[in-house]
């Protein structure tokens, strides 16, 4: 159940990702503020582990996202982000979707042109901002949404 809640949180921010390019922060601050209350009320994350998981997967999302976020490769949002999903999960969750969102990622480069030629125009036009290739910052929830299924179904 609570992974189902993560998954909605998580498809929330990915769809705005796409469509505004950035995250709002009442999305991440408001669930890592209720996962850290949760963390501290019960001693446990939402998905059950210890509070010293939720803690060392805080530590490797600094680790990992901070020298990225310097150097204009990840944005505040996606930082905070994995910040509250660290929160409310444990480090294999959490490491199992940034491994997971590489490999989304990846595929996605290799294969958008021909999975956008399979879209509808109505769905083309709400996504238009995602098919932009002048851009060159792609929004990274989406991926994030597909490594949290891909560790999801892995660990279960």
């Amino acid at each position: 159940m609570q992974s189902i809640v993560l998954l909605l949180w998580l498809a929330l921010c990915a769809e705005q990702d796409v469509r505004e390019r950035q995250i709002a922060n009442t999305l991440t601050l408001g669930v890592g503020l209720c996962a850290l209350i949760f963390l501290f009320v019960t001693g446990h994350t939402w998905i059950g582990s210890d509070a010293e998981e939720a803690g060392w997967a805080l530590a490797f999302v600094i680790l990992l996202t901070i020298p990225g976020y310097m150097l204009g490769q990840f944005g505040a949002g996606d930082v905070k982000l994995l910040a509250a999903l660290a929160l409310a999960t444990d480090r294999q969750y959490l490491l199992g979707t940034i491994i997971g969102s590489g490999v989304a990622l990846v595929l996605w480069l290799l294969s958008r042109r021909w999975l956008w030629s399979l879209l509808s125009q109505k769905v083309k036009n709400r996504l238009k901002a995602w098919g932009d290739e002048s851009s060159k910052k792609q929004p990274f929830a989406p991926f994030l949404l597909a490594g949290f299924l891909l560790a999801s179904v892995w660990i279960h």
